[in-house]
């Protein structure tokens, strides 16, 4: 899926980097909001290619703010960890990843776009492809910020992850008919199926949860008798 002028660049992204150190928060904003609100404009006209630096810039702010919000809600105790000390250190790690995490996870997404849209027949082009998944990633700081939900419930918190699920499969829907080019028939066969499987794996998680309380219930209904 890589040809060698593409290994080139992946090759030389840190010295992009450090060559172009300047980051625009107000475009990142401003793109953010526009993903977010006006997915169909925004992806008819993103630019397609300039480099790797860009979308690593974006993946690597994006996963920073998210790495914040799970700080904060080890912190607060609103995770499945809890608070404190423990809390807060687990935090710091999920910070540091978070944003590790980010940056790899966006030439991954990358190639899994690629896949996408072939599946739709769409542009097959790599760095077309990690554009738009960064511009996806989006989503990654909002669904770490609503998993405070799963610190009061894990139902809610489980329907607010159903939730962010749905609307990434709409943008991701969007991004491969409007920027990729691919066709919408497939491209709407793709999310469908992304869908239910999205329902079925809350449904599962549920059944698990429910299944995990039952057995500690009974287990400190014996400790009592």
């Amino acid at each position: 899926m890589l040809n060698s002028h593409e290994f080139g660049n992946l090759c030389a992204l840190k010295i992009e980097i450090m060559s172009n150190p300047s980051i625009d928060i107000g475009k990142l904003i401003r793109e953010s909001r526009e993903t977010l609100l006006n997915p169909k404009e925004y992806f008819s006209s993103m630019p397609l290619g300039g480099g790797f630096t860009e979308p690593v810039i974006k993946a690597a702010i994006y996963g920073t703010v998210a790495g914040l919000f799970g700080l904060l809600w080890n912190v607060t105790g609103l995770s499945a960890v809890g608070g404190g000390l423990w809390g807060g250190t687990v935090g710091i790690m999920v910070l540091i990843w978070s944003v590790v995490g980010a940056i790899v996870g966006v030439f991954i997404s990358g190639a899994l776009m690629l896949v996408v849209s072939a599946i739709c027949s769409g542009s097959t082009d790599y760095e077309a492809n990690v554009r738009v998944a960064a511009s996806l990633m989006v989503v990654y700081p909002i669904n770490v910020f609503l998993s405070f939900f799963y610190g009061i419930s894990m139902i809610l918190g489980g329907l607010a992850g159903l939730l962010v699920s749905f609307y990434s499969i709409y943008l991701l829907y969007t991004a491969a008919i409007q920027a990729l080019k691919g066709k919408e028939s497939s491209a709407r066969i793709l999310a469908i199926v992304l869908l239910v499987l999205s329902l079925i794996g809350f449904i599962g998680g549920q059944r698990a949860n429910k299944a995990v309380r039952n057995i500690s219930d009974i287990m400190q209904q014996e400790q009592l008798d």
